[in-house]
């Protein structure tokens, strides 16, 4: 059902592993994403598409979502995935590709969003799960929630505990919308 593109640690993986949900595949754009070790820990398969190994981004997104399709995906979470997802792959996943990101969107998007906010001074940042477009962290917002910055010295902590909790939320309200679309659809069809 799930399908989770990492790129390094894998916390936000562990948090949906915790959550019990259910996980089809993760796929990585590095090999040595420690995210990989998680998912085989928990006997989830794991594939990497690393850019090396294609001619544009675009195929590796092809060849990465057609591995997805075939272990039953139908939403994708990227947690910690640090490459932009391009059409190819967003129009196998139409409204079904979800990010979390460590800023209250439109502020701070793209990498090292916690370091902009205290760099800008900000009394609050917070995180976002959104879902995904081509842009770079301009899909539509799904939830929020603030995080006071101070004290800095553990607002990245901070902020991590509230994806960790916020995203399988998130994503488990996503099947539960998926699930009764298709029980829908089955009764209209009958």
């Amino acid at each position: 059902m799930i399908g989770v593109l990492v790129s390094g640690n894998g916390s936000n993986l562990q948090a949906l592993i915790d959550a019990g949900l259910p996980i089809s595949g993760v796929a990585a754009n590095r090999k040595d994403a420690f995210a990989l070790q998680r998912a085989r820990e928990a006997g989830i398969p794991v594939a990497v598409f690393g850019l090396d190994c294609h001619a544009s981004r675009e195929e590796r997104d092809r060849m990465m979502a057609t591995w997805l399709e075939e272990h039953g995906v139908e939403i994708v979470v990227l947690a910690g995935y640090m490459h932009l997802v391009t059409r190819p792959f967003l129009v196998r996943f139409p409204n079904r590709v979800v990010n979390v990101h460590p800023s209250l969107l439109p502020a701070f998007p793209g990498l090292h969003a916690i370091e902009q906010a205290i760099d800008a001074g900000v009394a609050e940042t917070g995180v976002t799960v959104h879902l995904v477009d081509e842009g770079l962290d301009t899909g539509p917002v799904l939830r929020q929630e603030a995080v006071v910055v101070a004290p800095v010295e553990t607002l990245e902590e901070r902020i991590h505990a509230v994806e960790h909790r916020l995203l399988p939320e998130v994503v488990r309200s996503l099947i539960n919308e998926t699930a009764t679309f298709a029980t829908t659809t089955s009764k209209e069809i009958s």
